[in-house]
């Protein structure tokens, strides 16, 4: 009696972990910091979260069904993308403006591409690159917060903004603030312990890795509390404004578009800390975190062919 044994193919190991259930993670840990933009900003926060989510599964469908395209609306990444780009807009934005947003970043960022995993560039980054180049002033101001109480028509100068225009003396109570969300800014950057709690959850999940986020946290504290002089409790107060800490942990940590290997997110953490202390004190612009990521995400490509390590068993050319 003969018996066969059949082998398949590779790979023989695989994981648990899914497309669906990565992106699914990364939206979970984004709860916190919409529920607090949500709590400070109010309805007009949760409109434009439910629009610009909403938006991009429509143009996600809508494009993959008219190229008849296999539907990929449930894995989670056009819900995130959505997601993303609202908590990076700020709440006196008009209602139209996540989905012109939703349309760049779904369409012209993700799917002219190829889809997930083909793009070069942060979809919801680029997203908001082109409403903050197209309609500044929609996308620069912010309501400003005093707990619940937001006052919709008014405009109030964000952290950011204060210290770039110069003579901000930093106190604890601004710290504070700004660790809690006190302040203004967009939906989502205001609250910093609430994106750091979200950070924590993906580093439990190993969703992501700690290299980027902490590597680009710090060279930003170092290099704005050396340029900007205001000692390290103005480097503290830095990390905690503005969407560094979003960006870090969200959206500078997409597999797609960082290095592969370890040394490889250093350096790009180290470039997206660089230019993002480089705009934020030298540039015209007082966040530097969008434009910082998107640039880095042009050399990961040149990054990933340097620093990638090497094959086992592989030996050099002579």
């Amino acid at each position: 009696m003969s018996s066969s044994i059949i082998v398949s193919g590779t790979p023989h190991v695989r994981s648990k972990e899914s497309i669906q259930s990565i992106m699914r993670d990364v939206v979970i840990a984004l709860i916190p910091a919409s529920i607090m933009g949500i709590y400070y900003f109010g309805f007009r926060a949760l409109m434009l979260i439910v629009i610009s989510i909403a938006s991009s599964l429509v143009f996600e469908w809508g494009y993959e069904k008219i190229l008849k395209k296999p539907i990929t609306t449930t894995d989670f990444s056009a819900v995130l993308t959505g997601l993303l780009l609202a908590l990076n807009l700020p709440a006196s934005a008009s209602w139209w403006v996540p989905i012109v947003g939703s349309f760049v970043a779904i369409v012209l960022g993700k799917q002219f591409y190829g889809g997930l995993g083909q793009n070069f560039i942060n979809p919801a980054l680029i997203g908001r690159a082109f409403l903050v180049a197209a309609y500044p002033t929609q996308t620069t101001g912010s309501a400003f917060a005093t707990g619940r109480m937001v006052v919709d028509a008014s405009t109030y100068a964000t952290p950011l903004t204060a210290l770039k225009n110069g003579g901000v003396d930093i106190t604890g109570e601004m710290i504070k603030n700004a660790l809690i969300g006190n302040v203004g800014g967009c939906i989502g950057e205001t609250c910093a312990i609430a994106l750091i709690i979200g950070g924590i959850y993906l580093l439990y999940k190993h969703v992501i890795s700690w290299r980027i986020p902490v590597v680009y946290i710090c060279v930003v504290f170092v290099l704005t509390s050396i340029m900007r002089g205001n000692g390290l409790m103005g480097g503290v107060y830095e990390i905690f404004c503005g969407g560094l800490m979003l960006g870090a942990i969200f959206m500078a940590t997409d597999y797609v578009t960082s290095p592969i290997s370890a040394k490889g997110q250093i350096i790009f953490a180290v470039g997206c800390g660089l230019l993002t202390s480089l705009i934020r004190v030298y540039g015209g612009y007082p966040e530097g975190v969008s434009y910082s990521i998107l640039i880095m995400n042009l050399t990961v490509p040149l990054i990933d062919r340097y620093t990638r390590p090497r094959i086992f068993g592989e030996v050099k050319a002579k």
